[in-house]
């Protein structure tokens, strides 16, 4: 239990402190637990995507997504391993209005070297007209060695091995 309490406090400071993109968007941790995660993103004007409407921007949209899905996985990875992105998939279904975003996300399936993520988005209080839906997929690297903390991989790539 003391291990799960320590890898939900190390994702939930690298969401909101040390990624500097996080920060900028000012993504909230909203919860976290084993394979469950839910973020906050207060409404910008700067998130409008078509002022004609107005509805947000997709990559807003898509963002949270993928930030959320990588979230879960990290709340289920040991101390040391580390996540990439492989692919996602992102269903916009309704136009997301000039409000706050919910986004919830949990661990589908957690296997040696994947991890498929199921989220969604909605605006609070509106969670049966979500704006958007997404699956994650994302490598899992496992560390051989202790100690060094959760580290996220920006590379998206995976270490290539021989006969694999």
């Amino acid at each position: 239990m003391a291990d799960e309490l320590g890898r939900v406090a190390l994702v939930r400071q690298f969401i909101e402190e040390q990624t500097p993109f996080h920060r900028l968007l000012g993504l909230k941790v909203d919860h976290l637990e084993a394979g469950l995660a839910r973020l906050k993103l207060p409404f910008r004007p700067e998130f409008v995507g078509d002022p004609f409407r107005p509805a947000l921007h997709g990559g807003v949209l898509s963002t949270l997504l993928d930030t959320l899905g990588g979230m879960a996985v990290f709340t289920r990875l040991r101390w040391g391993d580390r996540a990439s992105t492989v692919d996602m998939r992102v269903d916009y279904l309704h136009p997301g209005l000039n409000e706050d975003l919910v986004a919830e996300g949990r661990v589908e399936r957690l296997g040696n070297r994947v991890a498929v993520t199921e989220m969604r988005v909605f605006h609070p209080g509106r969670e049966a007209e979500p704006v958007a839906a997404g699956r994650g997929v994302y490598n899992i690297r496992r560390s051989d060695q202790g100690g060094e903390g959760p580290v996220p991989d920006s590379s998206g790539l995976p270490e290539s091995r021989p006969g694999g």
